[in-house]
C-alpha cells in the first residue's frame, strides 16, 4: 500500500527543508501545492488555465481545481508508493476530499507531522534572513552570518531583506497560518493521525523525529 504524508508547519519552521530531506530519505516525491500551481500555469495546461482564470480576477482557486491538480500529480509513476504533501490540504473539507481521492489510489493519509515552534522563535528565525542581490545566496544574521556585514561571501554583492522576511510581515503570516490551520490540526488530531514535532530542535533532530513518526 502507498504511504501518504501530510506535512504541516507555519512559515519559518523549516518545513520545506524537512520535506526535501524526507523525500530523499524515503524515496517519496515532495509535492508542494505552490509548485503544482506554477507548473500547470507555466505549461498552460487545462487545469492551469482554469486556476489562472480565478487568480486573474483576484479570487481563490476553487477546491475542485486544486484537487484535480493533486489527483493528476499523484497519478504519475513516481507516486506509485505514495507522496509527501505540502501546502495541501488547508481545510477540513479539502482533507475529506483528499481522503476520498486517495482511496482511488488504494491508500489514505497515514500520518500528519505538525512541525511547531513558538511564534516568537519563528519570527526571529525568518526575520533574520538576508539575501544577496547577485545570485540570491541566503544568510541569517544569527544562524549563518556573512563574514562581512551587509556583503555576500560568494560574490560580494549587497545583502538586502525581502519584504516578506521583515519581522512584522513574518508575524502576520504566522498568525494567519495558525488561525487558518487550527481546524485542520483539530481534524487530524481527532483522527489520531497528527504527530507534533518540536521544530526548535536542530535540523538533524527534527528529521529523526519525523522519520520515527512515519515508521510508527
Amino acid at each position: 500500500m502507498p504511504t501518504y504524508i501530510v506535512l504541516l508547519g507555519p512559515p519559518g519552521v523549516g518545513k520545506g527543508t524537512q520535506a526535501e530531506i524526507l523525500a530523499s530519505k524515503s524515496g517519496l516525491p515532495h509535492i508542494s501545492s505552490g509548485d503544482l500551481f506554477r507548473e500547470n500555469m507555466k505549461n498552460n495546461t487545462e487545469l492551469g488555465k482554469r486556476a489562472k482564470s480565478f487568480m486573474d480576477k483576484g479570487e481563490l482557486v476553487p477546491d475542485d481545481v486544486t484537487i484535480d491538480m493533486v489527483r493528476d500529480r499523484l497519478s504519475r509513476e513516481d507516486c506509485m508508493n505514495g507522496a509527501i504533501l505540502d501546502g495541501f490540504p488547508r481545510t477540513p473539507p479539502q482533507a475529506a476530499a483528499l481522503q476520498a481521492m486517495l482511496a482511488e489510489f488504494h491508500g489514505g493519509v497515514d500520518v500528519v507531522p505538525f512541525i511547531t515552534a513558538d511564534p516568537q522563535v519563528l519570527v526571529e528565525r525568518a526575520s533574520g534572513r538576508w539575501t544577496c542581490r547577485g545570485q540570491g545566496h541566503i544568510y541569517h544574521e544569527k544562524f549563518n552570518p556573512p563574514r562581512v556585514i551587509g556583503k555576500c561571501d560568494v560574490d560580494g554583492t549587497e545583502l538586502y531583506q525581502r519584504e516578506d522576511d521583515k519581522a512584522d510581515t513574518v508575524a502576520r503570516r504566522i498568525k494567519v497560518y495558525l488561525e487558518q490551520t487550527s481546524p485542520l490540526v483539530d481534524y487530524y488530531r481527532a483522527q489520531r493521525k497528527l504527530v507534533e514535532i518540536d521544530g526548535t530542535k536542530s535540523i538533524d533532530e527534527v528529521t529523526a523525529l519525523l522519520l520515527s513518526a512515519i515508521k510508527k
